[in-house]
C-alpha cells in the first residue's frame, strides 16, 4: 500500500493559517506598530495627530494627543494590534487616563520579548519572569503610595496637583491651573459620589480657552415656546418622550379617500381632539414645565401657552437623561396616572446668554452637587479636544477620589518599579531572571519617551534617574520644563496610584497574552447563498 508524503490540509480553501514562529512574530510587529504610533504623544512635551475621517463623515477633522482616541480611530487589521487598542479603551472607561502609557508599555515588552525569543528563550519562562516582575513593581509602587485623604487642605492639594499633571500633556497646557481649579471644583461639589453624570459639558464657540468657566446648576441648550413663560419659580418639570405631533396613520401604504373637502376639515378636527385630549393628560400632572425628547407642533404648543406652562422640544436624548438624573425626575412615555410619576423640581428656570446663544439655565436643582461646565474656544477643533481633555482629569480626579493614594509622576514611578525589578532580577537564579531585566528596561522605555518627545538627551536624563534612584533618592523625577532631573515632589508632578496601577497591570497581561500565541487561524469567510425564500 502506498503512503502519500503530501501535506493534508484540513482548513477550508479560503482560511488561513500562520503557526510558530511566523504567528508570534505577526503579533509582535502589529503591537509593537501600534506602540510607536502613539508613542510620540507622551508627556508633556508630545506632539499631537490628525485624524481624517473617511465614509459616512468624510473630511471630519480631529486633532488630539489622546491615546484612546486615536487608536479608535484607527482600523487596525492586526489581531495583535486590535488587543492594545481594546486595552487602551478599557483603560479610558476605567480610570479616564494612562491610555498612551499602557499602550507603550505592553509594545515595550514585546519589543524585549522578541530579542529574548531570537536568543531561544522560551515564552513561558519569559511569561514566568513577568509575573516575578510584575508583582515585586506592584508591592513598591503601593509602598511609595500616599494617602493624604485625612486633611482636607492636602488632598484638595493633591487633586490639583493630579490635575495639573493630567492636563500638562494635553492642549489645555497653557491654561492648566486654571482648568485643574475648574476641574476640582466640579469634583469636590460631588461629595465623594464619583457620579460623573452630574457633571455636564457644554461647548460654545468664540471667545478663548480661558473665557471658559463653572456654572452651579444645569444648563439645557434649547429655548422655551413661542408666548410661554420665558422664567419659572419653583418649576415642576415634567419630562417625557412622546410625540407631540398630529399623529399620523402609521399602517405602511395606507391611503384615506374623501368626497368632499369638509370631510378633510373633520380629520384635521379629529386629530387635533386627540392632541388637546393628550394634553390634557399631560396638565393634570400639575407641572409648569413640559420637556419632550421629541418634537412639539405648532397646536400643543400654544395649548401650553394658554395654560402657562413652559414648553421645550427635541431636548437630545443624554440632556433630558442627565436633567431627570439631577432633577430628581422621571422620564415618561404615557400620561394616564399622574399619581405614579415623579416630578422634577427646581428653584429658578431663567435663560443665560453664552456668547451669541441662548440657553435655560436651571438653579437650586434638587441634587446640590449638579454643575456645567461651558467650554469656549476658537474652531471645534479645539473645543473638541478641550472637551476630552477635560473628562480625562474629571475621571482621573473622580478615581482619585474613589482610591485616595497618589504617587509621584515624571518618570518617578516607572523609575522606582524599574530599581525594585532589578534588584529582585539580581537575586533570582535561572533563565527568569533574564526576563526580568527585561521588563526593568521596558518601564524605563516610559520614561526615555518622555525625554525623547521634549527633545531632550533621554539616554543621559535616564542614566541620572535610574542613578538617583539607586542612592534611595525616592521623590526624583524628569523636569520636562528645564530638561534635567528634579525632585517631582517639590514640582508638584502627581498622579494617582489606581491609574499608574491600572497600567502596570493592564499593560503585562494583554503582552502575556500576546506572548503565549503560536498560532493565529484566519477563519474561512461565511459565503453568501442566494436567498430563496419569501419576504
Amino acid at each position: 500500500m502506498e503512503m502519500s508524503l503530501n501535506p493534508v490540509r484540513v482548513l477550508k480553501n479560503e482560511a488561513q493559517e500562520e503557526k510558530a514562529e511566523m504567528a508570534r512574530l505577526s503579533s509582535f510587529i502589529g503591537a509593537i506598530a501600534i506602540g510607536d504610533l502613539v508613542k510620540s504623544t507622551l508627556g508633556p512635551k508630545g506632539m499631537d495627530k490628525i485624524l481624517v475621517a473617511t465614509g459616512r463623515n468624510a473630511g471630519h477633522v480631529e486633532v488630539t494627543n489622546d491615546g484612546a482616541t486615536i487608536l479608535r480611530a484607527v482600523g487596525v487589521d492586526n489581531p495583535a494590534a486590535k488587543i492594545l487598542v481594546d486595552m487602551s479603551r478599557v483603560q479610558d472607561e476605567e480610570v479616564g487616563d494612562g491610555t498612551t502609557s499602557v499602550t507603550v508599555l505592553a509594545s515595550e515588552l514585546l519589543r524585549e520579548a522578541e530579542k529574548l525569543v531570537e536568543q531561544k528563550l522560551h515564552p513561558q519562562i519569559i511569561v514566568s519572569g513577568w509575573r516575578q516582575a510584575t508583582q515585586v513593581a506592584l508591592e513598591a509602587l503601593t509602598a511609595a503610595a500616599q494617602d493624604n485623604s485625612s486633611s482636607d487642605e492636602k488632598f484638595r492639594n493633591d487633586l490639583l496637583n493630579i490635575a495639573r499633571t493630567t492636563l500638562s500633556s494635553k492642549i489645555l497646557h497653557q491654561h492648566k491651573d486654571f482648568f485643574a481649579n475648574l476641574a476640582v471644583d466640579a469634583v469636590m461639589r460631588l461629595k465623594g459620589s464619583g457620579e460623573l453624570k452630574s457633571i455636564q459639558i457644554i461647548k460654545k464657540s468664540g471667545g478663548t480657552l480661558g473665557d471658559s468657566f463653572l456654572d452651579e446648576g444645569f444648563l439645557l441648550d434649547k429655548k422655551p415656546g413661542v408666548h410661554q413663560p420665558q422664567r419659572i419659580e419653583n418649576a415642576r418639570i415634567l419630562i417625557a418622550n412622546t410625540p407631540m405631533d398630529t399623529d399620523k396613520i402609521k399602517v405602511f401604504g395606507s391611503s384615506i379617500k374623501v368626497d368632499s373637502l369638509a370631510k378633510i376639515a373633520d380629520l384635521e378636527m379629529a386629530e387635533k381632539e386627540k392632541m388637546k385630549e393628550k394634553v390634557d393628560k399631560i396638565l393634570k400632572h400639575k407641572c409648569n414645565v413640559f420637556i419632550n425628547r421629541q418634537l412639539i407642533y405648532n397646536y400643543p404648543e400654544q395649548l401650553f401657552a394658554d395654560a402657562r406652562v413652559m414648553s421645550i422640544e427635541h431636548a437630545d436624548f443624554d440632556g433630558i437623561e442627565r436633567l431627570a438624573y439631577c432633577t430628581g425626575g422621571e422620564i415618561v412615555s404615557t400620561f394616564e396616572n399622574p399619581s405614579l410619576v415623579k416630578l422634577g423640581e427646581c428653584d429658578v428656570i431663567e435663560q443665560v446668554m453664552i456668547g451669541e446663544d441662548t440657553l435655560l439655565r436651571f438653579s437650586g436643582v434638587k441634587l446640590g452637587e449638579a454643575c456645567t461646565i461651558v467650554i469656549r474656544g476658537a474652531t471645534q477643533q479645539i473645543l473638541d479636544e478641550a472637551d476630552r481633555s477635560l473628562h480625562d482629569a474629571l475621571c482621573v480626579l473622580a478615581a482619585t477620589v474613589k482610591e485616595s493614594r497618589i504617587i509621584f509622576g515624571g518618570g518617578c514611578s516607572e523609575a522606582l518599579m524599574a530599581t525594585a525589578v532589578l534588584k529582585k532580577a539580581a537575586e533570582t537564579p535561572g533563565k527568569e531572571a533574564i526576563a526580568i531585566e527585561a521588563f526593568a528596561r521596558a518601564l524605563l522605555s516610559l520614561p526615555t519617551a518622555i525625554a525623547d518627545n521634549a527633545g531632550y538627551d533621554s539616554a543621559q536624563l535616564v542614566s541620572e534617574l535610574r542613578a538617583g534612584h539607586a542612592q534611595g533618592k525616592q521623590t526624583l523625577g524628569l523636569d520636562m520644563e528645564l530638561g534635567k532631573v528634579a525632585d517631582v515632589r517639590e514640582l508638584g508632578i502627581t498622579e494617582s496610584f489606581a491609574v499608574k496601577r491600572q497600567v502596570l497591570m493592564s499593560a503585562s497581561e494583554a503582552a502575556e497574552m500576546i506572548l503565549r500565541v503560536d498560532n493565529i487561524i484566519r477563519c474561512a469567510p461565511r459565503r453568501r447563498v442566494p436567498d430563496r425564500g419569501y419576504c
